[in-house]
């Protein structure tokens, strides 16, 4: 026998574990695809055909309607002729969600309280798989008023919401966020990464018909324990009754956002 073969030997403990490895990474993969489904279902605010979920997912039709089927299982996608929906188990989940958040239960009480002082929209948002999700909202009790969904999510690129929780994030993550939204394009990512720079600075941004047309917005970061950015605490109004004040209204959202960060470091 010569050299080379007398390295090839049998080893059933090292085969067990290399087929252990392989059974590991594929149960991986297919969890990460049916996450992958069920996060572009509830991102989309609408339902999706098989079709659009292939563009935005990238997978084949055969293993999507494996994802599909599976949650559909479980109750957690919906089918409605040839549509697919977050199903009702998305419901409880929310529901469990709000029961269960701490930071939701500390902040809704600020909420209310800034929406009634400012005659304000207030909302409260983090970001999850790329967006800036829309944990809570407390809406103004104006007629002509500006409203964030609760639920609702944007990506992490534009708005005084999104631009606060992105800028907030760890460094590696946020250049590879920025980085997907900005491509090849080198001067607006530079451009894109000074204005989140300014707004660590200063503390809070504020923007102008970013998201929707004549929404002012002002975005300010929330802490827990360690000085830990956690959410973004956001105030938006209508351009041209929020530009008189806007010292005001900016003055009144980091004081809200100051009394939740306390509350949470307690």
């Amino acid at each position: 026998m010569n050299a080379p073969d007398a390295l090839v030997t049998a080893n059933p403990e090292s085969d067990a574990q290399a087929a252990a490895a392989d059974v590991s990474a594929a149960e991986i993969s297919a969890a990460d695809r049916v996450l992958q489904v069920l996060a572009v279902l509830a991102c989309a605010g609408r339902p999706l055909s098989a079709s659009e979920l292939m563009q935005s997912t990238g997978l084949p039709r055969s293993s999507l309607y494996r994802q599909l089927a599976r949650l559909k299982r479980f109750g957690f996608v919906a089918e409605s002729g040839s549509l697919y929906a977050p199903g009702p188990l998305g419901l409880q989940l929310a529901r469990g969600f709000d029961d269960g958040s701490h930071l939701v239960h500390v902040a809704r009480p600020v909420l209310v309280q800034l929406a009634q002082q400012t005659q304000e929209s207030a909302g409260l948002l983090v970001a999850a798989n790329g967006q800036a999700v829309c944990l809570d909202m407390e809406e103004s009790p104006l007629s002509l008023r500006c409203s964030f969904a609760k639920g609702r999510s944007v990506p992490l690129k534009v708005g005084a919401s999104a631009k606060c929780v992105l800028a907030y994030l760890p460094a590696v993550q946020r250049d590879v966020l920025l980085a997907q939204a900005y491509g090849a394009d080198a001067a607006a990512r530079s451009m894109a990464a000074a204005e989140l720079q300014a707004l660590r600075e200063r503390g809070y941004i504020t923007t102008v018909s970013e998201v929707d047309v004549g929404v002012w917005g002002c975005s300010t970061p929330v802490f827990a324990s360690g000085r830990r950015a956690v959410a973004a605490l956001t105030l938006m109004a209508p351009y041209q009754r929020a530009q008189p004040q806007e010292a005001q209204l900016v003055q009144a959202t980091l004081a809200a956002a100051a009394r939740i960060s306390r509350s949470l470091a307690e």
